[in-house]
């Protein structure tokens, strides 16, 4: 009878390639300790490292879109701000 594969999640396999990276224990060790082969955890690991990159580039474009919105939604309120004022002063001068 064919057993059915494992699936595990993405935070199960971020955890078990971080605590390869860090090296405490042997990629033997951790996979005993967490009931994967080996093989598995280096797949894991080459992954977490060869994606790294790519992971700070995008949080970096992200504040960078979120840095732009900001700055027009400011910069359309000083528009709106400028609009009134020369209105108030204009309104003002015509009373005075």
């Amino acid at each position: 009878m064919a057993r059915k594969r494992k699936s595990h999640s993405a935070a199960f396999k971020a955890q078990v390639a971080l605590a390869a990276v860090r090296g405490d224990k042997t990629v033997s060790e951790l996979a005993s300790l967490h009931g994967v082969h080996p093989t598995m955890i280096h797949a894991w690991k080459k992954q977490l490292v060869s994606n790294a990159e790519e992971l700070f580039a995008t949080g970096a474009k992200t504040s960078t879109a979120e840095h732009e919105a900001l700055q027009a939604q400011l910069y359309e309120q000083i528009g709106r701000l400028k609009t009134e004022l020369d209105w108030l002063k204009k309104k003002a001068a015509s009373l005075g």
